[in-house]
């Protein structure tokens, strides 16, 4: 015969456990919510980070595309068919304004008039704030974006670095923000007189800033297609690899000394004096108050002077192609950039080849806060 029973609540249960000698522990529910809460906001947290970290090259495209990409819009094709028709050159610049001096040309640029204002960080320390900023070459080619970080002088016992490989990815670091930054500032500019030029009438303000970049590029002629063929980047690459050819990897007395990265020469009396020149020669290599300094001037010269007219109209076919900007085929056109002539070019060209510097081509400098303000 099958007994029946009653059924009992939970709380009737617990009273026969207890008397049998079972000890029900029971949670309080103040640890239960903490439990819970903990869980929920480590769980939130993970997916911030996560999220945050995955959406940093989508807002670096964005920002990329929205205040640094230039739009015009403009059929010319049959201009271009009018001047093929007559024989003209598609591709064309106004004569290079040599009247203009450097001091005009270079008049944004900082040159070294004294001690420098930067403080010079040794290469130990500067190894371990890159350490500290997750800051790994291997990173910025995968990733293809890097922060803003701006050293102002190159450690002096860069030549003392034995490992090649470590000199090399040290003076990588170092000038490749610097040159993505001043890239950054070229194409401002570009936005700003695309803007003008897709515009019939300009305000006093934009007039006003073109005078001033007609002056900064050398116009004198005031001729806006002139200004927008010299206003334009300089692949990262390219300028990486001159950097190294220039400064022996950062080691050289004109880097350390001067802030010069590029080996630009001036005849005034400012300068380094080379140690092995002659009497008579009177070049100096500019010097600079910081090497983001030597970065502008470096641009500022491939961009106007009469010696790399050459270069510029490859880089405008380039742009009209919409073409990504070609350093090796560019760097075909820097033969008079020093005495060695075409020897230096595959020189240049063999650096970027062997050190796989293009890697850097495509890669964004992160916007600071600052920046993103600004354009709100």
């Amino acid at each position: 015969m099958i007994k029946k029973y009653k059924s009992m609540s939970i709380l009737e249960l617990k009273k026969i456990l207890h008397k049998k000698g079972f000890k029900i522990s029971k949670l309080k529910s103040n640890a239960i919510e903490k439990y819970y809460k903990s869980f929920y906001l480590t769980t939130l947290s993970s997916f911030l980070i996560i999220g945050f970290f995955s959406l940093l090259p989508l807002i670096s495209h964005i920002y990329d595309q929205t205040f640094l990409k230039p739009k015009f819009k403009d059929n010319l094709s049959k201009k271009y068919l009018e001047k093929v028709l007559s024989g003209e050159e598609l591709i064309t610049e106004k004569s290079t304004d040599d009247s203009f001096d450097h001091r005009n040309l270079y008049e944004d640029v900082e040159f070294k008039d004294g001690p420098s204002k930067s403080v010079r960080i040794e290469a130990s320390i500067l190894n371990e704030i890159f350490k500290d900023k997750n800051y790994f070459l291997k990173n910025v080619r995968k990733q293809k974006f890097v922060k803003a970080f701006e050293v102002g002088m190159l450690p002096e016992e860069m030549k003392n670095i034995e490992s090649s490989k470590e000199r090399k990815d040290l003076f990588i670091k170092i000038v490749l923000p610097l040159i993505l930054s001043e890239n950054n500032r070229i194409k401002r500019d570009r936005v700003m007189l695309f803007k003008i030029l897709n515009k019939n009438n300009n305000s006093k303000i934009e007039n006003e800033w073109l005078l001033s970049k007609f002056k900064q590029y050398g116009v004198k002629s005031k001729d806006l297609s002139t200004l927008k063929i010299r206003m334009d980047e300089i692949p990262v690459s390219l300028a990486i690899a001159q950097a190294a050819k220039e400064t022996g990897w950062g080691t050289s007395r004109f880097a350390i000394e001067g802030n010069a990265l590029f080996g630009q020469w001036t005849y005034s009396g400012d300068g380094i004096k080379p140690a092995a020149s002659d009497k008579e020669d009177k070049h100096k290599v500019m010097a600079f108050s910081v090497l983001k300094a030597s970065v502008r001037a470096y641009q500022r010269n491939l961009n106007t002077h009469s010696s790399y007219k050459e270069f510029r109209k490859a880089r405008a076919i380039q742009r009209d192609n919409d073409e990504p900007l070609n350093s090796l085929e560019l760097a075909n056109y820097l033969n008079e950039y020093a005495q060695t002539g075409e020897e230096y070019t595959k020189i240049v060209k063999k650096i970027i080849e062997q050190n796989n510097l293009k890697d850097f081509d495509n890669v964004k400098i992160l916007p600071t806060s600052k920046d993103l303000k600004n354009n709100i």
